[in-house]
């Protein structure tokens, strides 16, 4: 720890760094908070293995930043290894709560619960105004083919995979014009205070795509944990679109954001087994990935419900 602080303290030009504590982090990404200089930040620090472009979400937290999406500041940044011993994004700290379960429940969250629909709205709708053109690299993703190739790649058989991509592409509807998509937008990945949302968190799998994906995921039925509310546990869908339409000024068809969400719940259908593959192969033994896995036939069911119409 004494030599990452020195590191940071030399990255930043600070005279002292504190209080570096280690948090807890994903797959791809170490997390640290400290102190530099009486500054609350964070350090998020790449793991050995992950090829995604740091450098890439550097950029993107700097675009949606100066659009006004709330989003901690970005202090430094560097895809090369050579500063802390791996490519790292160093940002202001930002205080508030990422655990669905206490913010859809503890009595200190009433308030965020009543607010949080349409500024997830308003989040979105800057997010989406964003410039594409301002972050270069960015990939532009069809995610009807990426994940009919990442399940056709298991070698498994899911009937009710099969027949719920047959439904996407016989409904499909036409796309939005392109915008800049967040790709993961939903609870457990913002920041919430006692009065609603302090931040949008995680961009590593930001990428060019229809803006009406970041909505249809946000209502996925696993993202409520639990809650019968269809916006993240939190609220109904036209709290949602209405607060997107009137900070957009475009108009939501609730039939598109509908067919996002059944989209959204095949994709977490489809990761969840390979969730479970990273378990039974042992690249990863873990309990986690193993409970994950157990959830492909929870999405299988909640997807018959969605293509009957009784979601």
């Amino acid at each position: 720890m004494d030599e990452l602080a020195a590191s940071l303290a030399a990255v930043l030009g600070a005279r002292r760094v504190t209080d570096l504590t280690r948090l807890s982090g994903g797959a791809s990404r170490e997390t640290f908070r400290f102190v530099a200089d009486g500054r609350p930040l964070v350090l998020q620090r790449q793991r050995g293995g992950d090829t995604r472009n740091m450098g890439m979400e550097a950029a993107v937290l700097r675009a949606v930043y100066a659009a006004g999406v709330p989003v901690p500041e970005l202090v430094a940044s560097s895809p090369d290894s050579s500063d802390i011993g791996a490519a790292y994004m160093i940002s202001a700290a930002v205080e508030g709560e990422t655990i669905a379960r206490k913010i859809l429940r503890d009595p200190e969250f009433i308030a965020a619960r009543r607010n949080l629909p349409g500024q997830l709205g308003h989040a979105l709708a800057h997010l989406h105004r964003v410039d594409v053109s301002s972050v270069e690299g960015l990939a532009t993703q069809d995610q009807v083919a990426m994940y009919r190739a990442v399940l056709d790649a298991t070698g498994e058989p899911h009937p009710a995979f099969e027949l719920a991509f047959k439904w996407l592409e016989d409904h499909r509807p036409p796309a939005c014009p392109p915008a800049l998509v967040h790709g993961d937008f939903r609870m457990g990945n913002i920041m919430v205070g006692p009065d609603g949302l302090n931040a949008v968190l995680d961009w590593e799998l930001a990428h060019i795509g229809d803006p009406m994906e970041d909505l249809g995921w946000l209502c996925v039925k696993a993202w409520r944990f639990g809650s019968d509310k269809p916006v993240a546990g939190v609220g109904e869908y036209h709290q949602l679109l209405d607060a997107y339409a009137e900070a957009s000024g475009a108009d939501v068809n609730p039939l598109v954001v509908r067919w996002w969400e059944v989209l959204g719940t095949l994709k977490w259908g489809i990761m969840c087994i390979g969730q479970a593959s990273t378990h039974l192969s042992g690249a990863v033994r873990s309990h986690e990935l193993a409970a994950i896995g157990r959830r492909v036939c929870e999405n299988e069911h909640d997807l018959f419900l969605a293509l009957e119409g009784r979601w």
